[in-house]
């Protein structure tokens, strides 16, 4: 008799990992039932019964990756005793994470993802509010100094947020491309050259 359905000892947390890997790789669309369930270890039957369907699947992939993988780079907004130091932390985390690592893909799962016509509108819609979160991070973070009068007050908070959000995608992107840590360290040592002041 054939087995069907979720196998005994079956990790849900070990198979997000899994789809979140080939997600992140290759994107939603890239991303076949037959490489999600083959990384997984499981059959479809099992994966529609845990998950519900790719979409689903995909969107619980990238919240796994936003409490995973995120705050490794994005909490070190909160780590210095400067909003300069700060960002600068947060730039060079980026540098260690963003690169390809063992079985880690290169680049930004969800600067990378939710930007083409590709996904679902769902996707595209979950993708840009994660965006809009940490970009409101560095926002705060930003406002903080300015508050605190290490920003000029003629400071553009907005500016200067946008700015250091699109260092870090440019860099999600380059590493996805194949710049090399010290490419990357190389355009934070250069966006904090224009930190105001």
């Amino acid at each position: 008799m054939a087995i069907t359905g979720r196998p005994r000892g079956f990790d849900r947390g070990a198979a997000l990992e899994a789809a979140m890997l080939v997600f992140w790789r290759k994107g939603f669309l890239a991303a076949s039932m037959n490489d999600l369930c083959d990384a997984m270890g499981i059959r479809s039957p099992s994966l529609y019964a845990a998950f519900g369907s790719k979409e689903t699947l995909y969107l619980e992939a990238a919240r796994h990756y936003a409490k995973t993988i995120g705050p490794s780079v994005w909490d070190q907004l909160k780590n210095g005793t400067t909003g300069r130091e700060s960002v600068e932390n947060f730039l060079l985390a980026a540098v260690s994470v963003l690169p390809e690592c063992g079985k880690m893909p290169a680049g930004c799962m969800v600067t990378l993802a939710g930007v083409s016509e590709e996904c679902t509108d769902a996707i595209l819609q979950a993708m840009k509010q994660v965006r809009i979160d940490c970009l409101e991070l560095l926002r705060t973070r930003l406002n903080d100094s300015l508050v605190t009068g290490e920003l000029p007050p003629s400071t553009n908070i907005e500016r200067l947020s946008r700015f250091y959000f699109g260092v870090y995608q440019g860099m999600a992107i380059q590493a996805r491309d194949g710049a090399a840590p010290e490419d990357l360290k190389g355009i934070t040592e250069t966006a904090m050259d224009a930190w105001p002041g």
